[in-house]
């Protein structure tokens, strides 16, 4: 499923609204001191941290590579320097290079700067407290957890793993990796030293979170973490880098569950990601190559700029790259446009043929070739809602803070149909594809909690719904540190609070025992795992008892039950379906060939879907 620049928005208006606390922004951090109980001897050197809570330690920003500067830039991440004496880790690290955006940790930076430093590879750890002795020997589940953003905004200090961590005693892990076009970039130049196929790679931000996960391997231990069960999970961008590890290669071993969050199986082919737009074989338009020209020579007319590239030999080619400025590179993708929050569009997750396999991840899913282990793959409701919600063609701004749909037809009718092909391209697809392979274990949700205020006259609990990433804080037991804000109000507290109590247990067990069965408890309802079977039970919906609670669901959602449904929707016209389509074509969840033979009529639609 393909997002497009227009259904990328972040919702800066929706951020400034919801008065966003300043947790996990490093320039927001309060005073910390060590705790001489939290000294941790890790591969590199001594750490020690801090204590919030009376269950955990936290420590922060330790790197797990080298910093990716200079002739590092572009290469796979190599493991950091150690250090002699103790370290304080006390602090986050800075967030890698992304424009400007409210999701970074320089929310009040100039719209169209770039923040963050590219010394960043950094991730921080929380675990229950314990004496160093006693860590060494307790064997606790680790969660590696992967920061959405689109692959190129966010920071791991934006998650407080804390709750989760000290609630089921389990090692919580966050990690940074390289943004956007310093985390995915592939161009002949920087390739004629490469010495290993990471280095010839492309799939930078890939190989760190590779990286991080070896450092886990090793280090765990002296946490309380048992590296042979360490769970990924990620959300958005990050559920899709969690996709994009079930196909590694060079993952194997290093995770033993997965937990994919609104994800995909996103990728690109390397002529996409690398090639010329006029090559035989063309490339995107935001491809390395055609960045290469405007990073090496901004400003130039592009046949001019291409001639000059071509005169450079490759090494001073990959020189000049390597030490172009950081404005330079971003500009090179357009900035970072306001109307996407800073988020960039370029190829991302290349299939190299090494890291990530060539082939379809979906045909691989049916072949098992993948990291086969335990699977959940979930999805939000409404996960359309939140850009929606920022689209200024879609919801009008009253005084510039109340918001309100333009038309609520169009509104509903495009978000339901845009989170059904979500739904299908994330969960129902690949969770088909796995279980062709048999043993294959998988598990599915759907995330349904819309019980948000009205304010004014706007109901969020209409305009947002169980909109995309609204799940998070319920994963992390955490309502304070992001940015939904006022969302969660004394009035919703009771049931969002069971609601994350369930949730986290799932996950909690889940990383326990591979299967997430009824909860750390055991006393909640079982969630069964994805069957195949036509009306079989096939994922669980997590909502509140006041709107039919925790429950087991069987509808699948393919490309048929999609067109079907928008074929006979009594509240679209013929216009409305046609435009609905297009979104579905754009997310891939229907072909251009299907609306000429469609027409977008009733009639034409009903027929595609029985194909």
């Amino acid at each position: 499923m393909r997002r497009t620049a227009t259904t990328r928005v972040l919702v800066l208006g929706f951020l400034v609204l919801a008065s966003a606390c300043g947790r996990g922004r490093p320039g927001a951090q309060a005073p910390r001191h060590v705790d001489p109980a939290s000294a941790r001897e890790t591969s590199s050197g001594t750490v020690i941290g801090f204590s919030e809570s009376p269950k955990t330690f936290t420590w922060l920003g330790i790197p797990f590579a080298k910093p990716p500067v200079g002739e590092l830039r572009w290469r796979a991440p190599q493991p950091p320097d150690a250090w002699t004496g103790v370290r304080d880790a006390l602090a986050l690290g800075s967030a890698c290079p992304q424009m400007a955006n409210p999701l970074g940790d320089q929310p009040d930076a100039k719209k169209g700067s770039v923040i963050g430093h590219e010394d960043c590879l950094v991730l921080n750890v929380y675990a229950p407290r314990s004496s160093a002795d006693e860590a060494a020997t307790r064997r606790l589940p680790v969660m590696f957890w992967i920061h959405g953003g689109g692959n190129s905004v966010g920071h791991a200090g934006s998650y407080d793993g804390s709750s989760l961590a000290g609630t089921y005693n389990v090692v919580v892990v966050t990690a940074n990796y390289r943004l956007g076009p310093l985390g995915w970039f592939r161009q002949e130049a920087l390739l004629a030293d490469a010495e290993n196929d990471d280095e010839r790679s492309g799939n930078w931000g890939t190989l760190d979170q590779i990286r991080a996960l070896e450092w886990v391997r090793d280090n765990a231990a002296t946490f309380g973490g048992d590296p042979n069960n360490v769970t990924i999970f990620g959300e958005s961008a990050g559920g899709t880098d969690v996709m994009a590890l079930l196909l590694s290669p060079r993952a194997a071993g290093l995770f033993h569950r997965a937990i994919s969050e609104s994800g995909g199986t996103n990728s690109a082919e390397l002529a996409r990601a690398e090639n010329m737009v006029d090559d035989p074989t063309p490339g995107d338009a935001q491809s390395s190559g055609e960045a290469a020209l405007r990073i090496l020579f901004p400003g130039a007319a592009r046949d001019d700029a291409r001639k000059r590239v071509e005169a450079l030999r490759p090494s001073e080619r990959a020189s000049r790259l390597r030490s172009a400025e950081l404005g330079t590179v971003f500009a090179a993708y357009g900035g970072g446009q306001e109307r996407m929050g800073g988020m960039l569009d370029l190829p991302m997750v290349l299939r190299d043929g090494a890291v990530i396999p060539a082939e379809d991840a979906l045909q691989l899913f049916e072949q098992g070739r993948f990291n086969r282990v335990p699977v959940i793959l979930g999805s939000n409701r409404d996960e359309l809602k939140l850009f929606f919600f920022g689209d200024p063609r879609q919801v009008r701004w009253w005084f510039g803070f109340l918001p309100r749909m333009r038309d609520p037809k169009r509104y509903e009718l495009g978000a339901q149909y845009g989170t059904l092909s979500w739904k299908r391209g994330s969960v129902d697809a690949p969770a088909q594809a796995m279980k062709q392979t048999p043993g294959s274990e998988v598990y599915a949700y759907r995330f349904d909690w819309d019980e948000e205020p009205s304010f004014l006259g706007s109901d969020f609990s209409k305009l947002l719904g169980a909109a995309h990433g609204l799940e998070i804080p319920f994963v992390f037991r955490d309502f304070e540190g992001n940015p939904f804000g006022r969302m969660f109000t004394e009035r919703n507290r009771a049931g969002r609070e069971q609601l994350a109590d369930d949730m986290s247990s799932y996950w909690a067990q889940f990383a326990y025992a591979g299967v997430p069965g009824r909860g750390r408890s055991g006393q909640l309802p079982e969630w069964k795992p994805w069957d195949t079977a036509d009306g079989a039970d096939k994922f669980i919906v997590f909502d509140t008892h006041a709107d039919g609670g925790v429950r087991m669901d069987s509808h699948e959602v393919t490309k048929s039950v999609i067109l079907g449904q928008l074929a006979h929707d009594s509240r679209a016209d013929e216009a409305l379906r046609c435009e609905i389509f297009q979104q579905l074509v754009e997310h891939q969840a229907a072909q251009p060939d299907d609306r000429a033979a469609a027409g977008c009529s009733e009639k034409g639609l009903a027929s595609v879907a029985e194909r």
